[in-house]
């Protein structure tokens, strides 16, 4: 059964009650919250994936509720809790979804360590994948959303799982996070995308998610193995460019780029050290996305 099966009123009103135990991945999130801007967001974002059987097991128990106080009245928030904890101050209750997407990132990289985890996106074409390791602001969601229009299968925009069982990149679709300018670029680039309503004045500056393609969702279940690092740029104006980078370099770019890199001591090493190993590295440059797409069409893979 998949969130598209119930009506947005059968959908609000689980979400209000008993929760909802929503598939991603490989992890099952319980989700709670009576705020609306959530129940809509999940029902055009996730509607192809599947809901988990509610038996009472779920890896993360969220929920997304207006604080308890006076505050409401004149500026309406919102808190998001794990396991009845509270790790974040409260936002505006406008931005309750994108809260639950960046709490959603959080429950994922601080507490599932039986993956090396790193801040990349991750698609795969023809059963290889290249991973985008990237700080905020370089265009790496731009490039992930266009990518996954134009026929390659999304494992993840935020978040790359490596297991430890073979180094295979283990699917994490979900919707794609774009900020600021990105949101009107995608739109242009692919008039069919189907995104959220932007919500202002974030501490990402203004952001919208994209409905991640129905086939990357069905084909959750299906791990890859990586063969390329690409470190892209988004440069305004300059020349779409590929250029190989030594392994050395970046060996060192992908740590800074791990969130339980240390945490995993000599076998985050070992897997860090297998994972350059396997790949061909480049940094890459653009400003034209379908110059872009047709760079990523044209990668061969490593010699073995």
């Amino acid at each position: 059964m998949n969130v598209s099966d119930l009506n947005h009123s059968e959908l609000r009103s689980l979400l209000k009650s008993t929760g909802l135990t929503l598939q991603t991945g490989p992890f099952i999130t319980h989700i709670q919250s009576s705020i609306s801007s959530v129940s809509e967001n999940i029902a055009l974002l996730y509607a192809d994936h599947a809901l988990a059987e509610d038996n009472g097991f779920a890896d993360f128990h969220v929920q997304l509720a207006p604080p308890g106080n006076l505050r409401h009245w004149f500026r309406p928030q919102v808190l998001f809790s794990f396991d009845n904890r509270i790790p974040f101050k409260p936002l505006p209750l406008d931005q309750a979804f994108p809260m639950l997407e960046w709490g959603m990132n959080w429950c994922v990289s601080g507490h599932s360590h039986q993956y090396l985890i790193l801040h990349a996106a991750v698609l795969e074409m023809q059963g290889r994948a290249v991973i985008l390791p990237a700080p905020p602001g370089s265009g790496k969601s731009t490039l992930c959303a266009a990518l996954a229009n134009r026929g390659w299968r999304l494992l993840s925009d935020e978040l790359t799982l490596i297991s430890k069982a073979g180094g295979a990149l283990v699917p994490l679709c979900r919707p794609v996070s774009l900020k600021n300018q990105s949101i009107q670029v995608i739109r242009n680039f692919e008039p069919t995308a189907v995104l959220s309503r932007a919500v202002r004045d974030t501490v990402k500056g203004t952001v919208a998610h994209m409905k991640p393609p129905a086939t990357s969702v069905a084909q959750s279940q299906l791990t890859a193995m990586p063969a390329w690092i690409v470190f892209p740029k988004y440069q305004a104006g300059a020349e779409t460019q590929l250029a190989m980078q030594p392994k050395s370099r970046a060996f060192m770019q992908m740590i800074e780029n791990a969130f339980n890199y240390s945490l995993l001591g000599a076998q985050g090493f070992h897997m860090m050290t297998d994972l350059i190993d396997r790949c061909d590295c480049y940094d890459f440059t653009y400003s034209n996305l379908d110059e872009a797409i047709a760079v990523f069409a044209d990668l061969t893979p490593p010699a073995i």
